[in-house]
């Protein structure tokens, strides 16, 4: 799907809505593919009774008659063969920060509307491409890095963005404008406009206004008459008119991290190192970005048969510095995991954040001495970053083993510093 630059008016608002496709039992199917991949599943309380009710199920049990808030009982009925699984919320909620942080790292305006579902407002992520290729990288980075799918609304309000991202289930990208309403919504029945729920729509049938095109078209002063303030609500949002902004949640950066799936299972340490270096890199300017510190690292090690293990430490100095965030995922790996078999996707994560002007940070004299240095550098490099693009510094751990990538690309000479990049000491030396 590709599509072009000028989707949207240059002063319009642009927001996606991301929705994760059957989360719960996604989940389980991402920490266990041999065990549920392509099976019909459905998380459920009171398994073992069969008198629980369906939390949600699988595509696959849907497309046989498994529906949310069905009994257990009848949902055997419908599926013989439907794989029934106790929630694990803990896990669920684990997934949902790591897809809500993929997410954030696309724009910090995002508010979490439930544990599977957010807004992010993109009016200013342009440097990550035009609103479809966002969705795309969005859509594409959650499933290689967390294997769960999901759908995206693309909309210049929330409202419509919501709708949009029901368009197309599961894995869809869908785009819905104010313009679109009378063409894809006004036949529809007035219940299928998002926040209009039975009771209303049943007061509205009374009125004799069923379909949304009624309503875009209903008279105002009989509408707020019958529902009050709500009625002119009803009008706004049967016409595609939203207002409402994208409340920032703030919850999201506790925690900051990245992942990522390799093209090929590595295992020799040097391989292991330049992706930590990598990942260690991104997590930090992001972290300076957003002006935080952070107290924990953590890192993620996936192996070729999906496995997944995560192992942390927690340093006595808050630190917004790759070399440190690097050396400390280096020795959390060699000593967890060491070179004992091969991995698929690694990743590095900060957490226990907190405000850099905030947090005293008690630093020896040795640290002392150095963090002024330390703080211009990492300075100088994001301000190189911003106005050059991401590969305009490179550290030389991250290029490997060839000399003569270094040589190629050691000179900076005024304008042509988009073409040559910045090569720093590698950060073992």
């Amino acid at each position: 799907m590709r599509h072009h630059a000028n989707y949207y008016p240059a002063k319009g608002r642009v927001i996606l809505h991301v929705d994760m496709n059957a989360f719960y039992c996604s989940v389980h199917t991402a920490e266990e593919p041999d065990k549920y991949q392509g099976k019909p599943t459905a998380v459920a309380g009171s398994v073992e009774l069969r008198k629980g009710i369906v939390v949600t199920s699988s595509y696959e049990a849907r497309n046989r008659g498994v529906k949310t808030g069905m009994l257990v009982r009848e949902a055997l009925q419908k599926c013989p063969n439907l794989i029934l699984i106790s929630p694990d919320f803990y896990l669920y909620k684990q997934y949902s920060m790591a897809f809500m942080n993929i997410a954030y790292s696309y724009t910090p305006m995002l508010q979490a509307t439930s544990i599977d579902e957010c807004y992010l407002d993109i009016t200013g992520s342009s440097q990550f491409g035009t609103p479809p290729q966002i969705a795309e990288q969005l859509q594409q980075r959650i499933w290689d890095e967390l294997h769960l799918p999901c759908s995206i609304g693309i909309a210049p309000n929330k409202l419509l963005a919501k709708m949009a991202s029901d368009m197309k289930k599961p894995k869809g990208i869908s785009i819905l404008r104010i313009r679109d309403m009378p063409k894809l919504l006004w036949d529809k029945p007035c219940g299928q406009l998002f926040g209009v729920g039975g009771k209303t729509s049943a007061k509205l049938v009374d009125m004799g206004i069923r379909t949304i095109g009624q309503l875009a078209a209903a008279d105002e002063a009989r509408l707020t008459a019958r529902f009050g303030v709500m009625g002119s609500w009803l009008k706004q949002a049967a016409n595609g008119i939203d207002h409402s902004p994208v409340e920032i949640d703030r919850e999201v950066s506790k925690s900051i991290g990245h992942t990522t799936t390799l093209p090929a299972d590595i295992q020799a340490r040097d391989d292991i190192r330049r992706v930590m270096l990598n990942l260690s890199d991104q997590v930090c300017r992001r972290l300076r970005r957003q002006k935080l510190i952070a107290q924990t690292i953590q890192i993620t090690i996936r192996t070729p048969d999906m496995k997944t293990i995560t192992r942390s430490k927690s340093l006595a100095v808050p630190t917004e510095t790759a070399d440190e965030v690097y050396r400390e995922a280096c020795a959390l790996y060699d000593r967890h995991w060491g070179d004992r078999a091969p991995v698929r996707l690694l990743g590095v994560s900060l957490q226990n954040l907190q405000p850099k002007e905030e947090a005293a940070l008690q630093m020896d004299l040795f640290d002392y001495s150095r963090q002024p240095v330390k703080e211009q550098l990492n300075e100088v490099m994001d301000k190189l970053r911003d106005k050059f693009g991401e590969s305009a510094i490179l550290t030389a751990g991250m290029l490997g083993n060839d000399p003569s990538v270094l040589i190629r690309n050691h000179k900076i000479r005024g304008t042509s510093l988009q073409k040559d990049r910045v090569i720093l000491p590698s950060m073992e030396e």
